[in-house]
């Protein structure tokens, strides 16, 4: 294995180095790229180096897992996979027939949407609950029977804020597993794992690649145990692993990730304090703010900031809210979140019928362009769309 000299440094120096890690041969400080697929066996037909075929390992994954292992306190380790969505179902899909499954109302429509369609298809039971109240979560489980407890904090896209440590304790008290969704909040605001969580999960699409050009999941677990063991094996199995380019690009995003948080939170504060003044806007969605009704909460488990997602909703009403997005220059209309773009978004055109997205909201992922630029231009937009 290459050079780890880690020490009992901080986090960020520690990313910023990928982990301190010098090559071996060549002695460079960015790791190599293995694109190999397979591996020649020992005279005795063993596999000396650990590495025997590329679907259920690879060493710049490896590497890449590491650093996002360090970065979350996760004994069990990480697991790359392919998508958000991969490592996602990865987790449900470990559970066994019988099982019943808690998970909030307000979630990435995506998975919400599988969880209400797939689940029972394999004899699962989901409820969806308001995670925000615990009686409503307590009266949702069944002890004995709730085997998971899935929440998402910050909940995208109204931002809804989870108290991560009251949930843990009600779905352990249960005999269940408590797996988080912190993709808007990223590794340097939250780590859900301090905090009793089982399992941590990211689309590392979103900030943790934060370039717009990899498609990637993310699973860090807090103790090897059996159903980690079984996660394990349905990568494997699935050939659901995440390639060795992908990987490579995500660490080279990982050495800046606390540079890139910091900057997009501030701004994401900085927006939300000035749109809560804009006479077209007739709320603001953001844990940051003092009067949003997570903020204690957030305030208590989250650090350096509330995060780089807000949303916004246009007092005129949905036709206003998407003639806003219609006009923007440098706001980019997309779906996804995280990047150093900035991206703004109509949910509820996106979500469909069933979504719980207001129709006058809109969702803005905010990026590392001058503040002052990104407010200007949203400005105009709106003041446009409501004149």
């Amino acid at each position: 294995m290459p050079e780890n000299r880690t020490g009992a440094f901080q986090s960020r120096s520690l990313a910023a180095q990928a982990m301190g890690r010098i090559d071996p041969v060549t002695r460079a400080v960015v790791a190599p790229l293995h694109v190999s697929t397979t591996f020649l066996r020992d005279p005795d037909n063993g596999y000396a180096s650990g590495f025997s075929y590329a679907r259920p390992d690879n060493a710049t994954v490896r590497e890449t897992e590491a650093v996002i292992a360090m970065l979350e306190g996760a004994a069990a380790g990480a697991l790359l996979f392919g998508s958000g969505m991969a490592a996602a179902t990865a987790v449900f899909s470990a559970l066994e027939p019988g099982d019943h499954v808690v998970a909030p109302r307000v979630m990435y429509w995506a998975l919400r949407r599988w969880l209400q369609h797939e689940l029972p298809r394999r004899g699962i039971a989901v409820d969806f609950v308001a995670m925000d109240d615990l009686d409503a979560l307590r009266a949702a489980t069944r002890p004995g029977a709730t085997r998971l407890v899935w929440i998402e904090t910050p909940g995208n896209p109204l931002w809804t804020i989870t108290d991560i440590a009251a949930v843990a304790e009600i779905a352990h008290a249960a005999g269940a597993r408590l797996a988080v969704d912190s993709t808007a909040a990223s590794p340097i605001h939250t780590r859900p794992l301090d905090l009793g969580a089982d399992i941590v999960m990211h689309s590392a699409t979103k900030i943790l690649n934060g370039h717009s050009d990899v498609v990637a999941g993310v699973l860090a677990g807090a103790a090897p145990d059996a159903f980690w063991e079984r996660i394990t094996a349905l990568r494997s199995g699935n050939g659901a692993i995440l390639g060795p380019f992908e990987a490579y690009l995500l660490m080279r995003s990982l050495r800046t990730l606390h540079l890139r948080a910091a900057a997009q939170s501030a701004s994401a504060a900085d927006l939300a304090r000035r749109f809560q003044a804009h006479p077209a806007v007739g709320s603001v969605l953001y844990p940051g703010l003092p009067d949003c009704p997570g903020h204690a909460v957030a305030a208590r488990q989250m650090t350096d900031g509330f995060g780089f997602m807000l949303s916004i909703r246009v007092a005129a009403g949905e036709a206003a809210a998407i003639a806003t997005a219609a006009r923007v220059r440098l706001w980019k209309r997309a779906t996804s979140l995280g990047g150093v773009e900035s991206l703004i978004e109509h949910r509820a055109s996106v979500e469909g019928a069933d979504s719980p997205c207001p129709p006058d909201l809109l969702r803005l992922s905010v990026g590392i362009e001058a503040v002052d630029d990104l407010f200007a231009d949203l400005d105009a937009a709106l003041r446009a769309a409501t004149a």
